[in-house]
């Protein structure tokens, strides 16, 4: 056995993901969790006979939370019970103007034909390239570490990124094969998961296409949050110990090695510590400043991708007109975008999203009742007032009741909303982001924050800050990279440098 120690820092993905790794590794691995429950933005929460899940609704690539449950021998189905959704969800254009997106290839293709004369051959061209990425870029590009140059100095490896359109826009990819407004939207959506705009998204990123439409989306029955019951269950199977209520006040470091952590009610000695908060918060608020690897103009000069406004509903009726996931994009996405990412601003005709998960899950809503999760992509480090979030909330009812074609706030009996101040209070989350940092080109690999302190021996940093970037799976595989560059250098046979 590995006598080594590790804390990690948060109870997110990423890090019961490394910790679990880590452990599965023989190192002794203790998890601190600032909030009452793990999970990070994938917490739930029961109310009133609801039960709502705080941040991820979709999910997306199973063939990487099965190939994280495999490496220890056990399935996801050992966990928890998956149903594919179809349709895959349901994206309105306006009124009386919808479609919704079929889980099969076939009839996807037969309705963009129908959009566009020769558009179901075109989708075959693209996924067929797209295919190509998610398997190089899944299967090999993800798992680096992004440490170093020589990662990527092979031949093969050299072939396959040139061939997977790094330095083109997803933008100008995709209107190499289509023009109808329809299918572009359908296409650019998934992009808006990486936290940037088409325009400033490397076409690699079409893999994202790959695993909307070729690997479908997915639902954990019970709710998002049974993927990380599954996950703690598993870590503690392991040997992993969860402490909650633990917030880190500081980390102690000795001549440029880490030696303790320290919350508000206790103190913990480590040979390693891994951070799965925040890695701002950690880099400005919990290190000594000369240890810390990026200046303030830094972070200031990161692109962040967008914070949420999101709004928890009971309704106390069933609801028509609504699918499990509901894209509302009856306005133009142009200004919107430009609110978010240009001229940060509270935006004026916002998109949104809708989760309706009780549509495909009865045990998340009392009977007869529905449970909706309204989001809306907003600008980070907007100032967040309860007036403001009431004001949206009504807009976007409006919008919904209007386009679903009935009443619903006379029927909300339980309503939350979440939005900045919220996820800097409960994540520290920097400026109040909800996704991390934005995927664009120049904020990938190796030009990411690295997952290892440059000053800081023993302190290694995982999640969506890090490589290999936002969203639940990237999230899952961050664990997995981190544990690897930790088990290579603190082994038992290993040599810090």
């Amino acid at each position: 056995m590995n006598e080594k120690s590790v804390i990690v820092i948060g109870s997110g993905f990423s890090g019961i993901s490394a910790a679990t790794c880590l452990a599965d590794q023989g190192f002794k691995v203790t998890v601190l969790e600032k909030n009452s429950t793990p999970g990070g933005r994938a917490r739930s929460f029961n109310t009133q006979g609801y039960t709502f899940d705080m941040g991820p609704s979709w999910y997306w690539m199973p063939d990487v939370f099965e190939s994280y449950f495999q490496k220890f021998g056990k399935s996801t189905a050992a966990y928890y019970d998956l149903v594919r959704l179809d349709p895959s969800y349901t994206v309105v254009f306006g009124e009386n103007d919808f479609v919704d997106v079929p889980a099969s290839l076939d009839e996807l293709r037969a309705l963009f034909e129908k959009w566009e004369l020769g558009s179901a051959h075109q989708l075959d061209k693209f996924l067929e390239q797209a295919a190509y990425k998610y398997q190089v870029g899944i299967n090999q590009l993800v798992y680096k570490p992004g440490r170093s140059v020589a990662e990527f100095i092979n031949l093969r490896l050299l072939l396959d990124v040139l061939r997977m359109d790094v330095f083109q826009s997803f933008h100008k990819h995709i209107r190499r094969y289509f023009s109808h407004p329809k299918i572009i939207k359908l296409m650019e959506f998934p992009i808006l998961f990486l936290g940037a705009l088409p325009e400033n998204t490397p076409a690699l990123y079409s893999l994202m296409n790959y695993a909307d439409i070729s690997l479908g989306t997915w639902y954990p029955m019970g709710g998002m949050y049974k993927i990380i019951e599954g996950m703690v269950q598993l870590a503690v199977e392991r040997g992993v110990e969860f402490k909650y209520n633990q917030d880190v006040q500081e980390i102690q470091v000795n001549q440029s090695i880490a030696t303790r952590v320290v919350t508000a009610n206790d103190v913990f000695e480590a040979d390693v510590i891994v951070a799965s908060a925040d890695y701002h918060h950690v880099e400005k608020n919990l290190l000594p400043a000369q240890y810390q690897s990026y200046t303030s103009e830094y972070w200031d000069t990161r692109v962040m991708a967008p914070s949420s406004l999101i709004f928890y509903l009971g309704i106390s009726k069933r609801l028509k007109n609504l699918r499990h996931h509901n894209l509302y994009f009856d306005e133009d996405f142009g200004p919107h975008a430009n609110e978010i990412y240009t001229n940060p601003k509270w935006p004026t005709k916002p998109l949104f999203y809708v989760s309706a998960p009780s549509v495909t899950d009865l045990s998340v809503a009392p009977e007869g009742c529905e449970n909706l999760f309204i989001l809306i992509p907003v600008a980070p480090g907007l100032q967040d007032t309860e007036e403001v979030r009431e004001q949206y909330y009504n807009l976007v009812m409006d919008r919904l009741e209007k386009l679903t074609n009935q009443e619903i706030r006379p029927f909300v009996t339980y309503k939350r909303s979440y939005a900045h101040n919220d996820f800097i209070q409960d994540y520290n989350a920097f400026k109040g982001n909800a996704y991390g940092l934005a995927n664009t080109l120049l904020q990938t690999a190796l030009l990411k924050p690295s997952l290892k302190s440059k000053k800081v021996k023993n302190l290694f940093y995982t999640g969506q800050l890090t490589v290999p970037g936002p969203g639940v799976p990237p999230s899952l595989i961050s664990g997995q990279v981190v544990a690897k560059e930790v088990a290579k250098e603190f082994s038992s046979s290993a040599v810090v440098v």
